[in-house]
C-alpha cells in the first residue's frame, strides 16, 4: 500500500455511492465477512454436512499459511470434500489458476578496479546473462502457449527486482536479483526453473569460475504455489455451479491457495464476490450488489448442507 493515494483512511470502511472503500474489500474481507456474519445461522441449524471456515496467514506473501492447515486435517470420512476459496471472481466459478513460483538470484562475482576488467568477475554482468536467458525461456513458453482460457495464455516469467555492485568504477563483486514465474497447468514451473540451472552450470559458472574459483551463482525458491488444474466431474465444481446456477466456468491467472488444496486430495473451486480488477489499488472497493451475489451464494450453501443431497 505504500505510496497509494486514497481518497479516504483504507483502514476504514467507507461507503460512497454504493461503493464500500477499503483496503482487501474486495480481496478478500468482504466474502471473509459475509462468512462470519453467517456463523450464527450455520451453528443453529442442524447441517447434515458440516460447513469448516478455514483462515490462514501470509496468503498474498505466498500461501505459506495453507500447508500447515493441511498438514493438521483429519484423514478418512472427516476429511473435508471440498473447497471453496472465496477469491474475488465476481461470482464465476473458476476451476483453473496459474501456478506462481518466486526466486531470488544471488551471484558472486571478484571485484577490482573498472580499468582492469579483465581481472575481476563481474556479477553484474553474469546476472544480465541470466535475465536474458530468462527472457528467452518466457518467449518460448509465450511461443507455446496453450493456456486457453487464461489472460495471457501462457506461462509468464518476469524479473522484478534487482541490486548490486558498490560503484561505478568497481568491477561488481554482488549482484542478487528476484523473478517470477507464473505457470499454466500443465507447464512445470520446477523443470523450467531445471532448465535456467542447466544454463547457468553448463554456460556461465564455469567461464566465472575459469577467472576466479570462488565465483558463485544460487537460486532459492521463496515461493512455490502450485497452479489449480480443471478436473473433470470435481464435486467442488459441480457444487459451485448448482449454487451460481451458472454451467460456465472461468480461469484466474492470480494465484490462491486452490491448488494447494488439490494437491492435497481435496477438491478445489475459485468462487468470491468483488473484482480481481480492484484488488491492490488505491481506493479498493466492494458493491453492495457484490455482497448481495456473494450473500445469496453461502446462503445456498447452508440450505444445501443442512439438506445432504
Amino acid at each position: 500500500m505504500s505510496g497509494q493515494e486514497w481518497d479516504s483512511d483504507p483502514f476504514s470502511l467507507t461507503e460512497r455511492d454504493g461503493r464500500l472503500y477499503g483496503r482487501g474489500s474486495a480481496d478478500m474481507k468482504g466474502f471473509i465477512a459475509l462468512v462470519l456474519a453467517l456463523v450464527p445461522e450455520m451453528t443453529a441449524r442442524d447441517l447434515a454436512v458440516p460447513i469448516h471456515l478455514a483462515f490462514t496467514h501470509d496468503e498474498e506473501s505466498g500461501c505459506f499459511g495453507a500447508p500447515h492447515l493441511i498438514a493438521a486435517l483429519p484423514e478418512g470420512a472427516a476429511r473435508p470434500r471440498l473447497a471453496i476459496v472465496g477469491e474475488p471472481t465476481s461470482m464465476q466459478v473458476a476451476n483453473a489458476q496459474k501456478g506462481c513460483s518466486f526466486f531470488r538470484t544471488r551471484v558472486t562475482g571478484r571485484d577490482g578496479h573498472s580499468s582492469a576488467p579483465g581481472r575481476g568477475v563481474n556479477a553484474i554482468a553474469a546476472a544480465a546473462r541470466i535475465i536474458a536467458e530468462i527472457g528467452r525461456v518466457g518467449a518460448e513458453a509465450e511461443r507455446r502457449s496453450g493456456g486457453a482460457g487464461f489472460d495471457p495464455p501462457y506461462t509468464t516469467l518476469n524479473v522484478g527486482t534487482i541490486g548490486g555492485g558498490a560503484a561505478v568504477n568497481i568491477i561488481a563483486r554482488d549482484c542478487s536479483f528476484e523473478w517470477d514465474l507464473r505457470a499454466v497447468p500443465g507447464d512445470d514451473p520446477e523443470a523450467i526453473k531445471a532448465g535456467i540451472d542447466g544454463f547457468i552450470a553448463a554456460e556461465l559458472l564455469p567461464r566465472m569460475r575459469a577467472a576466479f574459483p570462488g565465483a558463485d551463482i544460487d537460486t532459492e525458491t521463496v515461493v512455490a504455489v502450485p497452479p489449480l488444474a480443471p478436473v473433470a466431474d470435481s464435486p467442488a465444481e459441480a457444487l459451485a455451479r448448482r449454487l451460481t446456477g451458472v454451467n460456465t466456468v472461468t480461469t484466474v491467472s492470480f494465484a490462491s491457495e486452490a491448488g494447494l488444496y488439490q494437491r492435497a486430495g481435496i477438491p478445489a473451486v475459485i468462487c468470491g464476490p468483488g473484482s480481481i480488477d480492484v484488488a491492490h489499488q488505491p481506493n479498493e472497493f466492494i458493491t453492495r450488489e457484490e455482497l448481495a451475489a456473494g450473500q445469496g451464494f453461502l446462503d445456498r450453501l447452508v440450505d444445501w448442507a443442512r439438506r445432504g443431497d
